[in-house]
């Protein structure tokens, strides 16, 4: 849509890139081109605004097969205004002097002279084709035949019309016969399911089998071997208990050995004790009496040098050593109690010998 300013009783028009706008004034042409910008009085000037850019047209319409199933198809038609002066002649294109805005509805006319032309062609090809093959090959078929029929339109190039593209999107039945058409094949891939679910199962059977088998084999083989290892420990056992005797009887042979060396020893120093406590004995008594002899002598002659030497002393002598001596061997006195007898005796005795000496 142009864009229009009014500035004192005249209007100025901004066109766009891709819209041609052709401005008449009083029944000439003056303005004619895309993209144009210009000063025109609302009063004298006839304006038309014509899209050149690519226009996509989005049509849905229902058609019946040969064996008289209805199906819906989707298309879309890509056209452009090639020549917009033809087109704004054979259509209306005029716009508003003061707002831009188009009188009639061009592109409602353009659409419907497409979306008819591109229906009567897909109604021609899908009513001569059976439902199951416009499933198959209709999008095709049909896109090849509105193509055809759009470039072999003579009005399209008369009103400056040119198609760009044809796509068609679907073709499909209608929802009964869509869910109908889908049992056949959902059954079938139900049933390639069911025959995959019962090949797995077996399968499954079959290697469960196979891994019994492999237990059972497995435990067959664990008892054998369980056997060939408790005949062994036993032998083990055995050959350990033979060990165990013969070690036990080096060791009785050892210790007896060994015993017998001791007793041999002890008795050899036991023998070797006796002799010599025996010649330690002989030798004591040796010592002893070799003593006991030189002690004898010693003292025969020390009796025979105090005879000598008391041979010429006299009496009271004697009888003074002889108190003397036993003075010395007596016990200790504490106290002593002379009668006047004895001291009287004593003095007498005494004095008869200090007369004698005199």
């Amino acid at each position: 849509m142009a864009d229009i300013t009014r500035r004192l009783g005249w209007r100025h028009l901004r066109g766009a890139p891709a819209a041609h706008v052709r401005h008449h004034r009083s029944g000439r042409l003056v303005h004619d081109g895309p993209g144009l910008s210009f000063w025109f009085r609302s009063l004298t000037a006839t304006l038309s605004e014509i899209p050149v850019d690519d226009r996509e047209l989005a049509m849905t319409f229902h058609a019946r097969t040969a064996d008289f199933q209805d199906v819906s198809v989707q298309a879309t038609v890509t056209y452009r205004i090639s020549d917009p002066a033809v087109a704004a002649v054979r259509l209306d294109f005029s716009i508003d002097p003061d707002t831009g805005v188009w009188r009639g509805a061009p592109l409602e006319q353009l659409g419907t002279l497409l979306t008819e032309t591109a229906q009567q062609h897909a109604l021609d090809v899908l009513a001569r084709t059976p439902l199951a093959a416009a499933l198959v090959d209709g999008v095709a078929a049909v896109r090849e035949r509105i193509s055809a029929g759009l470039a072999a339109e003579p009005r399209l190039p008369a009103t400056g019309i040119e198609v760009v593209a044809v796509r068609v999107m679907a073709v499909r039945p209608e929802p009964e016969v869509e869910r109908a058409l889908r049992t056949p094949a959902r059954e079938q891939i139900q049933q390639e399911a069911d025959r995959a679910t019962y090949e797995r199962r077996a399968v499954a059977v079959e290697r469960e089998r196979a891994i019994a088998e492999n237990e059972l084999d497995s435990q067959i083989e664990l008892a054998r071997r369980e056997e060939q290892l408790v005949d062994q420990r036993g032998t083990n056992a055995r050959r350990e208990a033979e060990e165990h005797a013969a070690a036990d009887a080096v060791r009785a042979d050892a210790e007896a050995s060994r015993t017998v060396r001791l007793a041999e020893a002890e008795a050899t120093r036991t023998v070797r004790l006796a002799d010599a406590e025996a010649a330690k004995a002989v030798r004591l008594a040796t010592a002893e009496a070799q003593a006991a002899r030189e002690v004898g002598e010693a003292r025969a002659e020390a009796q025979a040098h105090w005879l000598r030497a008391h041979a010429d002393i006299d009496v009271s002598t004697l009888h003074a050593l002889t108190g003397t001596r036993l003075a010395e061997n007596l016990p200790r006195i504490e106290n002593l109690t002379v009668s006047p007898d004895v001291l009287t005796a004593l003095l007498a005795r005494l004095g008869t010998h200090g007369g004698d000496r005199s």
